[in-house]
């Protein structure tokens, strides 16, 4: 079960659980919702709050829905899981209902954020920015031929941590 706690107790290594253990990015409405895997983000402070980042190449079923929300969430699940995660990343949510593929159960958040209860840890953020990767400000060619050869550019989103939720 989840209790909401401050975001400052926690006390995980960030590296760990966005690169290694992976994160859900989840947007839309409790009834109507997208899921996808994702490795890329940082948290952080910035403009006086505590954010979260995460990035979203623009052909992923996923942009439609945080791009149509005010909030999105990130859950970070036990290895338990990993298959799930794995699932979430390969899949599109046009042509699979992740949610019920994985057996997760949807709960809301501030704004009506969903999440899953499944999750060991949830961060509800509310968008406060968004920006496109921009090629032209690669210091590093390298950066645009290794990871976008199709030249399909995230978004980058940074949201507000309004609530967190950890395991009991």
């Amino acid at each position: 079960m989840l209790e909401k706690c401050d975001v400052k107790s926690l006390d995980q290594n960030v590296f760990s659980l966005i690169g290694e253990q992976w994160m859900l990015i989840t947007a839309g409405t409790a009834e109507h919702c997208n899921t996808m895997t994702a490795s890329w983000g940082g948290l952080g402070v910035l403009w006086g709050s505590d954010v979260a980042t995460c990035y979203i190449r623009p052909q992923r079923y996923t942009c439609e829905f945080v791009e149509g929300s005010d909030y999105f969430t990130l859950s970070f699940f036990g290895l338990e899981y990993r298959k799930a995660l794995a699932l979430c990343g390969a899949q599109s949510g046009r042509e699979v209902d992740k949610v019920k593929e994985c057996g997760f159960t949807v709960r809301t958040g501030e704004g009506g954020a969903p999440y899953f209860a499944e999750a060991e840890l949830v961060l509800v953020c509310r968008k406060v920015y968004w920006q496109d990767i921009e090629p032209a400000h690669f210091l590093d060619p390298e950066i645009d031929e290794r990871w976008y050869p199709e030249k399909d550019y995230h978004r980058m989103y940074i949201g507000k941590i309004v609530e967190t939720y950890r395991k009991k």
